[in-house]
């Protein structure tokens, strides 16, 4: 009898991952398909908010990932075109649902404390999904070396060119006009940057600087770009390093230096997109047996650092809605059981998109919103962000961070 999977998601990073070690929690099985030939580690690193933290000790790895992360005290808003610190946030303190906490967490660590808890055999890697179809109560998914596999349960977490947001009717996500370089610099040393989350803003350029640790920085440059920018900075990292620092503007030295010291195969850009959000309000975030989640779900522009956190978030409501309706009985005679069962697992799909639609869309509009405001340029809007907004963006994050999704629990 040919072999059938009960679930089957596309793609190894956050939600991939999370989705995965969530049903593994709950007793039930699932088979990640990763087109790359090993975990991608491209990023860098995650702003990882408090309601991220939830999500992780959901699942069981928050403690570990914390050994290894500094905690952040708090954030420091400074104009470049002034170059005086503006509004200073404290992280700490309380929410509605605990203490606030936030860590920039390094992608290959969450990555790799997620696929250790998986039993092995869990991701199939160099495994490209290339079409997926129905087959009466079934998906077959067929991969770029002609296998054809056969699944009960169908979950993208293919990223923002999502096949299987796709296949349910998602459009490409939308270009934002903007772009952002990222970079990663390893000290050797204490960096000597305290537990400060720093940020700058001015003429239409925003970057930060965050530690992850005690000797690595992580830094990100968003800006707009015009078509000559795109052609030269196309595999061109010394030209990335150099348009950089020529755009840095007023910055302490010590600062300056983070992006100095960064190795150029430490250097990536990218533009930035999102899914408008009136799509995940009307879209199908599922059909039937398949669902999409992370950025195949709500791509967003990182300007409330919660990318990876819905991400974490998306895996653990959709594990428990799953596994709550993967663990029923079916109760149907023999014939009519292939039907119930795709019943219930349509009606489970339905309740994770019907918790995670509003999320996605207040997450999208809202990072939308803050980049535009925060990469203004003009005097009279550099004037209210430096003098009122940035103080109000900042409590902004952790608000939008203030959120639980709850435990793995199920009734």
């Amino acid at each position: 009898m040919e072999a059938i999977e009960n679930v089957m998601i596309v793609g190894a990073g956050v939600s991939g991952l999370a989705t995965s070690l969530g049903l593994h929690r709950l007793g039930i099985r699932s088979l990640v398909l990763e087109s790359s030939a090993s975990l991608r580690v491209t990023g860098f690193a995650l702003g990882t908010w408090t309601n991220a933290w939830r999500a992780l000790d959901a699942v069981g790895i928050g403690d570990s990932l914390r050994q290894q992360h500094e905690q952040l005290d708090g954030l420091v808003a400074t104009s470049t075109v002034s170059g005086q610190p503006g509004a200073q946030i404290s992280f700490k303190g309380k929410g509605k649902h605990g203490d606030h906490e936030l860590r920039c967490v390094k992608r290959k660590l969450m990555l790799e404390a997620l696929e250790k808890e998986l039993p092995i055999g869990t991701i199939r890697y160099s495994s490209k999904v290339v079409s997926v179809e129905d087959s009466g109560y079934l998906k077959l998914v067929h991969l770029v070396d002609g296998t054809t596999i056969k699944t009960k349960v169908l979950i993208g977490c293919d990223g923002v060119n999502s096949l299987v947001g796709k296949f349910l009717g998602f459009k490409k996500p939308a270009y934002t006009g903007r772009s952002a370089m990222r970079g990663s610099a390893d000290l050797k040393a204490n960096h000597g940057l305290g537990s400060n989350f720093l940020q700058f803003f001015g003429n239409g350029v925003r970057s930060g600087f965050v530690p992850c640790d005690d000797t690595t920085i992580y830094w990100f440059f968003t800006w707009t770009p015009s078509d000559q920018d795109n052609k030269e900075f196309k595999d061109n990292p010394a030209r990335m390093k150099q348009f950089v620092l020529s755009n840095l503007g007023n910055v302490p030295d010590q600062v300056r230096s983070f992006v100095e010291i960064t190795e150029l195969d430490c250097f990536i850009s990218s533009p930035l997109r999102y899914r408008y959000p009136w799509e995940v309000l009307w879209g199908n975030i599922s059909k039937g047996n398949a669902c999409v989640a992370g950025d195949a779900l709500h791509p967003m522009t990182p300007d409330l650092g919660q990318g990876a956190c819905a991400a974490l978030e998306d895996g653990v409501v959709l594990a428990r809605c799953l596994a709550e309706a993967l663990n029923k009985k079916v109760s149907a005679e023999t014939k009519d059981r292939e039907k119930e069962e795709y019943k219930r697992i349509e009606m489970g799909l339905k309740k994770y998109a019907k918790e995670r639609r509003w999320r996605s869309f207040e997450l999208i509009s809202t990072a939308y919103v803050v980049g535009a405001v925060q990469q203004s340029q003009g005097k009279i809007m550099n004037f209210l962000r430096d003098a009122i907004m940035v103080k109000f963006l900042a409590k902004l994050l952790l608000r939008k961070a203030d959120f639980d999704c709850g435990k793995l629990h199920i009734s």
